[in-house]
């Protein structure tokens, strides 16, 4: 799949500014404002950690930036469960980004598996 068939660059950008977006609604309180930076840096650095893997020189070199993508949704999803598990933010208000988190987690699930079995070859 080549970057510009992969729905995963508008996705994770678009995630990104959702992070974004509720650090910014987020409770000014310490503990809201301390679990917000690591989701603003967990959840922003995906986009980012996907397009230099997009770029990368092999197989291998993709899949071990991709593999930085799902560790950093994962914490992500860390951070969102703690919003809503400590009361800072509704579950409601929470639960379509974590079920991205997850959709966004399998993405690059399945797309290291591909790139795993075709080898450290050379990228076109």
């Amino acid at each position: 799949m080549s970057e510009q068939e992969s729905p995963l660059r508008p996705r994770t950008k678009a995630y990104a500014l959702r992070i974004i977006k509720l650090y910014g609604a987020l409770p000014k309180t310490p503990e809201a404002q301390v679990i917000g930076q690591q989701l603003l840096r967990s959840g922003t650095s995906v986009g980012a950690n996907y397009r230099e893997g997009s770029r990368g020189r092999s197989n291998a070199e993709m899949a071990a930036k991709f593999d930085l993508c799902i560790q950093e949704l994962d914490e992500t999803g860390y951070w969102i469960e703690l919003l809503i598990e400590s009361g800072l933010v509704a579950e409601s208000l929470l639960v379509p980004l974590l079920d991205e988190t997850n959709q966004l987690i399998a993405m690059f699930t399945s797309a290291v598996r591909k790139l795993r079995r075709k080898g450290d070859t050379q990228k076109p």
